[in-house]
């Protein structure tokens, strides 16, 4: 898809399916996914769910260091639809547009990859104004997953 491509704002985007990804890159996922769903959001959860291994891995590299992570899951796995998950950004680098460039940038890889009529996504609760923004509709929740309030989100492409 896009491996590789340097942005101009010096920002390294990468896009690999599962077998692509280094062991040290899927270890560096791992940690940041950890890092910020269990460790910062105190929620002791299950991460490693199999999806993994059907999914696109979008890492955003900044100083050579991972800044910030999405999945982007095949259809027919969580939902009928492609779906976005694990959608995670350094602390430190919230509330500078990544997660906006990041999240743009999955839908539009979704959209070229799967080509379907809709992509969805369960996301948290305190983000639902950040998704709605993006085009992206709750039609279900609020729910708990983890003990975190989410809603189920749908963003039509058609």
């Amino acid at each position: 898809m896009i491996q590789g491509m340097l942005e101009k704002s010096g920002t390294l985007w990468q896009c690999k399916d599962f077998e692509e990804l280094t062991v040290p890159e899927l270890y560096e996922l791992l940690a940041l996914r950890a890092e910020i769903f269990v460790v910062e959001q105190d929620c002791p959860y299950q991460d490693l769910d199999y999806k993994d291994q059907v999914s696109c891995h979008i890492r955003c590299l900044r100083d050579g260091r991972l800044a910030g992570y999405l999945r982007l899951i095949a259809p027919g796995v969580s939902y009928e639809t492609p779906a976005i998950g694990r959608f995670v950004v350094r602390q430190d680098l919230r509330r500078a547009g990544l997660g906006r460039e990041l999240l743009r940038l999955g839908v539009r890889l979704c959209r070229e990859k799967w080509e379907a009529p809709a992509i969805t996504l369960s996301g948290q609760a305190y983000l639902l104004e950040f998704y709605k923004s993006e085009g992206f509709v709750p039609v279900e929740g609020p729910y708990l997953e983890d003990g975190i309030p989410h809603y189920k989100m749908v963003l039509k492409t058609k």
